[in-house]
């Protein structure tokens, strides 16, 4: 008898432009606020940033490319430049990190698993 395996359920990005990006992401159990980063993917690379089923519907991502563009949006995280585990998304500043806009990703009330393409064109993106 073949044993089968389970789909994978994970919440993946996908950098489609020729720079290296990185990228931080956030998100909510329900109760808190977290925001993490830095991933880096090479030009063409995925990462999964989530693994196992989606527990959020809605996640926020922040990237920016090596030469100064960036995916961002109006969802305003905390950040710092090296890489972060941050809980709570209020009073960056008076806490000593950064705050920075996110675009928001919604992944559907019964999404197991969603990836995200990172293009040039992509909504939310801006170059210097």
């Amino acid at each position: 008898m073949l044993a089968s395996t389970p789909a994978s359920a994970d919440f993946r990005l996908c950098n489609n432009t020729e720079s290296r990006v990185s990228i931080a992401l956030a998100y909510t159990d329900g109760e808190n606020w977290v925001s993490e980063g830095w991933w880096n993917l090479k030009p063409s690379g995925c990462e999964t940033l989530v693994r196992g089923p989606l527990a959020a519907e809605f996640y926020y991502v922040y990237a920016m490319d090596e030469r100064g563009g960036e995916w961002k949006g109006k969802a305003f995280m905390c950040t710092r430049d090296r890489e972060f585990r941050i809980n709570g998304r209020q009073d960056c500043f008076v806490r000593g990190f950064d705050r920075t806009g996110f675009f928001e990703v919604d992944t559907g009330k019964d999404a197991k698993n969603w990836t995200v393409q990172l293009t040039d064109t992509s909504a939310g993106r801006s170059s210097p």
